[in-house]
């Protein structure tokens, strides 16, 4: 590989390194073509870009970046690859513990960035895959808004009904 080709790989991975909040550093070595190309369909079928590149290039695209991402030089060691998700922390944690399910033992995680936090190690997986997405997030603030709204529209319609039961019996008896 020329210095100009690696030179256009950094700047590729630099910007997708900018433009996803949410980047997953696999090992996938030893695994067979076929499970590779499984796991690559199941990525492709979520939306979820999986590439593999050397370490190097890897990081010096990362240098790039206004954060310190120095801890996940643990993670650039032996075989690695990139799952970016634009939109979803958890959905490549989850993706991975799917694809175990499978029968697989690999892809391993070796490091997360997630909006400027690093994760590193296998064991951070179940912990990445609890992570809320922002719509979820979004979804339980809203809730919790309503929650009281809906409590007053709950009291003002039963005691509504009430007054009303009360007035009736109240005419019934003096009739």
């Amino acid at each position: 590989m020329t210095r100009e080709e690696k030179e256009i790989i950094v700047r590729d991975l630099s910007e997708k390194l900018a433009q996803n909040s949410f980047v997953y550093i696999t090992d996938a070595s030893d695994l067979t073509v076929a499970t590779i190309n499984k796991f690559r369909r199941l990525c492709f079928d979520r939306g979820i870009e999986y590439k593999v590149y050397k370490n190097t290039l890897i990081r010096k695209a990362l240098d790039t970046l206004d954060v310190d991402t120095s801890a996940l030089d643990v993670a650039l060691k032996g075989s690695s690859g990139i799952m970016f998700e634009a939109t979803t922390g958890n959905a490549p944690a989850k993706l991975l513990l799917d694809f175990r399910k499978t029968g697989a033992k690999k892809p391993l995680l070796k490091g997360a960035y997630i909006d400027a936090s690093i994760y590193i190690g296998e064991e951070q997986l179940d912990t990445l895959s609890k992570i809320k997405s922002k719509e979820e997030l979004i979804g339980e603030i809203i809730g919790l808004l309503q929650s009281p709204a809906k409590n007053v529209i709950s009291a003002l319609q039963s005691g509504g009904n009430i007054l009303a039961g009360l007035v009736k019996t109240l005419s019934e008896k003096e009739q």
